[in-house]
């Protein structure tokens, strides 16, 4: 019986691998940008931030559809879409690059949604790997506060949010309505710190406090109404 209960295949093997490989491709792919970056650094002449916003300018909406494709493709991975929103902010400003900013997000997310279901339960909590159990957890028959409070919570990227909720019975209302809510505050305080790389100023500094303050309150808020809807489900159990 020892030998046979030995020999039994650990299910945790496969999850765990998916998520090293998923860390392996995501560090390998932040270190080739890294690299990238350097080389370009001293044998490309890059052009300086204020020739960067009027290339952008002069090239109407062809670079403003580019960077909403880029920006929606980036949500469907598990690079952090700080990178994009910063970018916006840097190319277009604060007004134009948090709108830009908002619609690719919320395309990629969208997509990532629908990819989830596609993929199914199994195949996308392996896929989560480390992020699975908390996701999971917290998203089970809990709606669109889940999904508020996941976006807004520290520590947890948007593209487990997004996958977890096609995956884990979120309704597309629910997802839609709670993430168009909750990434307004973190993506238009990350387009004003992009807003303020290229033009330092009072009032992109003043954005960036005002929408981190805005995103604890409702984080903290969003966190209260789930423990009390958790709370309220099972008290409303009846009893085994």
């Amino acid at each position: 019986m020892d030998n046979q209960q030995a020999q039994l295949p650990n299910e945790d093997e496969p999850q765990a691998a998916t998520s090293l490989w998923v860390n392996y491709a995501r560090n390998g792919a932040l270190i080739a940008v890294f690299l990238l970056m350097i080389w370009l650094a001293f044998n490309v002449h890059l052009p300086s931030i204020e020739e960067i916003r009027n290339m952008a300018d002069a090239t109407t909406w062809t670079t403003r559809l580019l960077f909403i494709g880029a920006y929606a493709l980036v949500a469907l991975t598990p690079i952090p879409v700080t990178i994009m929103a910063t970018a916006g902010g840097l190319l277009f400003g604060i007004f134009e690059g948090t709108i830009y900013s908002l619609i690719g997000v919320m395309l990629g997310s969208w997509g990532a949604y629908w990819i989830a279901r596609a993929l199914g339960r199994q195949t996308v909590r392996r896929f989560l790997g480390r992020h699975a159990a908390t996701v999971e957890q917290k998203l089970e028959s809990r709606g669109l506060l889940a999904v508020f409070m996941l976006r807004l919570m520290p520590g947890i990227p948007y593209w487990p949010v997004n996958y977890g909720s096609g995956a884990f019975g979120i309704t597309q209302r629910e997802y839609l309505v709670a993430s168009a809510l909750s990434v307004i505050p973190g993506q238009l305080s990350l387009v004003a710190i992009g807003s303020f790389i290229a033009v330092p100023s009072f009032f992109h500094g003043a954005v960036i406090v005002v929408a981190w303050i805005i995103v604890a309150v409702l984080t903290v808020w969003a966190y209260l109404r789930w423990r009390r809807q958790g709370k309220a489900v099972i008290l409303g159990a009846p009893n085994a």
